[in-house]
């Protein structure tokens, strides 16, 4: 029998302005995912990615936590599954995502929840949020992406001391450190992200993906390579414009800097 609206444990809500936002939905159990969650939740991603009148997504929790990681009382089910299939792999969908993802963190985001706040392109805490990695407090091993990740955002010492010891990355610390975006009011929270959401629209959505995609794909390679991606997608971009494109490009500029009303790109 399917579920009705207030039971879904993964909600997906679009509005007309093109932003999106799904919501881990367990607040009972701190949003701790269980298989059929994870699926749900890669199905929706991939959906809203797809979905032409998407253009930005916020993902948040229901409750006070964003999520507390696996249900390990489904543990087994989990980790020793059909662990190689991406379709049912949330932060797989979401690194193949091509709209902006903007994570709006309150409370807990625990071991898998801290993978997944950082499978987030920007990231807006309340105050108070905890980033907790407790990969070595229950003999688990990340396999989705902290033992990489953190270390290149946060810088290699402080992530080790996180995740050896265990210790809480406190919002107001995790903004110093340049993983966290924003720290705000929890009543704010959803307030904000929707606010960078709403800064994403105004602009040319064809180069906010291409933008987003050369930035992501960038952080995988030595600058040197990285630099050579960025020439290479560029020149494929400027080689495809058309002459219209370029006099649309103009009459922006001259809009912008006689400061009449300009329709936007």
């Amino acid at each position: 029998m399917e579920r009705s609206e207030s039971e879904k444990l993964i909600l997906v809500n679009r509005e007309p302005n093109g932003i999106a936002y799904v919501t881990i939905n367990r607040p009972k159990s701190l949003n701790s995912l269980t298989k059929s969650m994870m699926t749900d939740m890669a199905q929706a991603f991939k959906s809203l990615d797809r979905d032409g009148s998407v253009r930005v997504i916020i993902l948040s929790g229901a409750g006070r936590a964003f999520c507390s990681g696996v249900d390990l009382t489904s543990a087994e089910d989990v980790f020793k599954g059909d662990v190689k299939d991406l379709e049912a792999d949330p932060v797989a969908q979401m690194e193949r995502a091509r709209k902006p993802i903007i994570g709006a963190i309150g409370g807990f985001a625990v071991t898998a929840g801290f993978e997944i706040a950082l499978a987030c392109d920007i990231v807006v805490a309340a105050k108070g949020a905890k980033f907790i990695d407790t990969h070595a407090r229950f003999g688990i091993f990340p396999s989705w992406g902290l033992s990489q990740k953190l270390s290149r955002i946060i810088g290699s010492n402080k992530a080790r001391e996180v995740s050896l010891t265990a210790m809480p990355l406190t919002a107001e610390v995790a903004e110093r450190l340049g993983f966290v975006n924003y720290v705000v009011e929890e009543g704010e929270l959803l307030k904000k992200a929707r606010e960078i959401g709403e800064g994403i629209l105004k602009n040319n959505q064809d180069l906010v993906l291409r933008y987003k995609s050369v930035i992501n794909d960038g952080l995988k390679l030595d600058l040197g390579h990285a630099l050579a991606l960025e020439k290479e997608r560029a020149h494929d971009y400027y080689n495809g414009m058309t002459k219209e494109q370029f006099e649309k490009m103009q009459q922006f500029i001259a809009g912008r800097s006689s400061k009449k009303p300009s329709s936007k790109l």
